[in-house]
């Protein structure tokens, strides 16, 4: 925010994102989005001026400080548009509508987003960011404004030629379009999908396509899966590049844990410096299944810095967490980041401070702007031993102690600003990697933060009728829930179940799951819109077709009730993902790349379940350390259900007519409409999930090797 108008305040010094906070001192007289400002439009026969962004975005900052603070441009804007500004996050629906505007009007999108509308809400005119005047081959944001006024005022024909089009297009973008009648996919859809991801994957260095480069967690996880139970080794290969290059590259903060947003560059060395909540949930989650599959203590120190630095810098004192993390400090991008060898040496002294530079490439010239060095690990372990002449071994616990003592002294800078508030489909992803990891790497507290997340969204989150809020900030809830809110925490629900064998958690999920399908679903070509039935929306009603920065509702929806069915046995599960799989089947054939949460679905739809189940007194140690074997264990495409007869209460689905052998703890595995007979002790259990018997793994969550002989 621009400090030389702090004395002026404008209608956004009411709102409680802090994205609209940021420019409530703006001499732009913003309005959010609502009725009074597009009853204005109407009325004065205005276009609106909707920009939209979000509080951790470097150029949002940018435009905020260069046009929205400067009086001139601000005074154009006030006289001939009607100005909105929109969070983002608040509000998916506009973010997605627009969006998808502006790439049927400039093939480009992004944030800030500029798009000017007609009173009616159709777009004209689409952009990102734009400078004050002319710079950068981009025209200046003061010439575009009045370019737009005169046409506005002067070229109606236009206007409207170019509204209607864009409204056409956008009725079609929010359509399958699938033919109908159609019926679920085949596998060969996945086995296709694989293929034409890994066309795309960068062989040197990990991940898909050039630069910038993005965690695409979503369809890392689907070749996990695929390479694991298929015994593709090129799947594999690729994951476990990519996650390696990740973890030494700078898009990892090797100092606070924890993943940047993307990388500037093809080497993961340079961020975009933001950190925002679900990348970290979707990334804990993916290290710690490459963790129980390979036991490999680099990815289960990348899980435990992460959920670390979550817990620790992105949770509210009463549970929820935090939305993001800025890029800037101090007008700068990554300057809290950032390190010179100077700084360095002051920290630690010498000779660990030399032996830091050469490990995280700290050098005099920097590879960042200013002559900063942006840390990324540049030599091996084994190479600093061999230069150093130093034990392997004491090369790692200097450096540990070298990244204590630098984030000791980082945190006495100027801290990216914090954008608090709680979203509730990004907190779903974070419960569900808090629940995961806390099981499979013996991490009580992580359970315990789960369970305190889920009341957290309960007691400010949930409607008095049951419904969910989108987002809680300074006190008070926002908009109704989306899609993703009900379909992610659906899915952390079923996943702390499954972690803690509570059935008040799975029989909250079925619930939400239930009224997920009354408020979501399109009865006319199936699948599931954005936003709640009988919510007001411009244009079309959304539909999210693709996975973007974070898995598509609809994706994680089949997903989550093709587990309903193998938990609970209801038929509804299962017919309501055939015809969800069957509605994306061109989507899916089109566009694998953007539909990878969809092919893990349509995966487990053909592969089917594994499904585990405990029955006796599930609650004691013995039952908690054996739940604890069965989670350290990579079985992708298993669910965990439990039921102790003395509780008085209904089994899960394919418990119902299983008993304790002898009155303990007793399991059984069910695959492919037939179970195995009862075992009561580890040894015989692990023949049963397609691993070789041997010792139990140790509990410290680091270091065991997953012994899988059979998938």
């Amino acid at each position: 925010m621009s400090k030389r108008h702090q004395g002026h305040a404008n209608r956004l010094i009411h709102e409680t994102s802090p994205y609209l906070r940021q420019h409530a001192h703006n001499p732009v007289d913003w309005y959010p989005w609502g009725e009074e400002a597009l009853s204005r439009a109407r009325a004065e026969n205005k276009p609106i001026l909707l920009s939209i962004g979000y509080s951790a975005c470097h150029w949002c900052h940018v435009m905020e400080r260069e046009s929205f603070s400067d009086p001139e441009i601000a005074a154009i804007m006030n006289e001939h548009f009607v100005n909105i500004k929109v969070d983002r996050e608040e509000r998916p629906d506009l973010d997605h509508t627009y969006q998808l505007a502006a790439q049927a009007l400039s093939r480009q999108g992004g944030w800030p987003l500029t798009v000017v509308l007609t009173p009616d809400l159709r777009p004209f005119f689409a952009g990102t960011y734009f400078p004050p005047d002319d710079r950068w081959g981009r025209p200046g944001f003061k010439r575009v404004l009045q370019t737009l006024h005169r046409v506005y005022a002067s070229e109606t024909r236009r206007v409207e030629d170019v509204a209607a089009q864009v409204a056409a297009a956008l009725a079609k973008a929010n359509r399958l379009g699938g033919p109908p009648g159609a019926g679920v996919p085949g596998k060969e859809r996945v086995r296709d999908g694989v293929a034409r991801l890994l066309e795309t994957a960068d062989r040197a260095y990990g991940g898909f396509g050039g630069a910038p480069k993005f965690p695409v967690a979503t369809n890392l996880a689907l070749l996990q899966r695929w390479g694991y139970l298929e015994g593709d080794a090129e799947c594999l290969a690729h994951v476990d590049l990519t996650l390696t290059r990740m973890l030494e590259g700078g898009i990892y903060d090797h100092l606070g844990g924890g993943f940047h947003r993307y990388s500037v560059d093809r080497f993961w060395r340079v961020p975009h410096f933001e950190k925002m909540l679900y990348d970290n949930g979707l990334l804990a989650a993916l290290y710690l299944e490459a963790w129980q599959r390979t036991g490999n203590r680099k990815y289960a120190r990348v899980v435990r810095e992460t959920l670390g630095y979550i817990l620790r810098e992105m949770t509210d004192l009463a549970g929820g967490f935090y939305a993001a993390q800025d890029a800037d400090s101090e007008g700068e991008e990554g300057r809290f980041f950032v390190w010179r060898p100077e700084e360095v040496r002051e920290a630690l002294g010498e000779p660990l401070a030399g032996l830091f530079c050469l490990a995280y490439g700290v050098t005099d010239r920097g590879n960042f702007e200013g002559g900063a060095s942006v840390l990324h690990r540049a030599m091996s372990t084994e190479e600093l031993a061999g230069l150093r002449g130093m034990e392997p071994e004491e090369v790692e616990q200097r450096l540990a102690q070298a990244r204590r003592r630098l984030f000791t002294v980082r945190e006495t800078r100027v801290r990216p600003q914090r954008d608090d508030k709680v979203l509730v489909a990004w907190n779903g992803l974070v419960i569900s990697a808090l629940a995961r990891a806390g099981a499979g790497m013996g991490e009580e507290a992580w359970i315990a933060a789960a369970r305190r997340a889920v009341a957290f969204v309960r007691e400010r989150l949930y409607l008095p009728q049951g419904d969910l809020c989108h987002s809680w900030a300074g006190g008070g809830a926002s908009a109704p829930g989306f899609l993703d809110d009900y379909a992610y925490l659906a899915a952390a629900l079923v996943d702390l179940y499954e972690a803690t064998l509570e059935s008040e958690y799975l029989a909250e999920a079925e619930r939400l799951a239930r009224r997920m399908i009354e408020l979501f679903w399109d009865n006319e070509e199936g699948g599931l819109f954005m936003t709640p039935a009988g919510y007001p929306v411009p244009l079309a009603r959304p539909k999210e077709l693709w996975d973007e920065s974070t898995p598509a509702g609809n994706g994680i929806a089949a997903i989550t009730w093709l587990r309903l069915h193998a938990l609970t046995g209801g038929e509804m599960w299962r017919v309501k993902t055939e015809e969800l799989l069957a509605a994306f089947g061109g989507q899916i054939a089109r566009n694998p790349w953007g539909t990878g949460s969809m092919i893990l679905a349509l995966d487990q739809y053909h592969r089917g379940f594994k499904e585990i189940g405990l029955i006796g007194p599930v609650s004691s140690a013995a039952g908690r350390e054996l739940l604890a074997k069965i989670h350290r264990v990579y079985i992708p495409h298993r669910v965990i259900a439990g039921h102790d007869p003395e509780s008085g209460r209904t089994p899960p689905g394919f418990l119902h007519d299983r008993a304790p052998v002898g009155g303990r703890l007793t399991a059984y595995v069910c695959e492919n409409v037939s179970c195995s007979p009862p075992v009561t002790r580890w040894e015989d259990l692990q023949p049963l999930l397609g691993i070789a018997p041997s010792p139990s793994p140790s509990g410290d969550g680091d270091g065991h090797r997953n012994p899988a002989s059979s998938r």
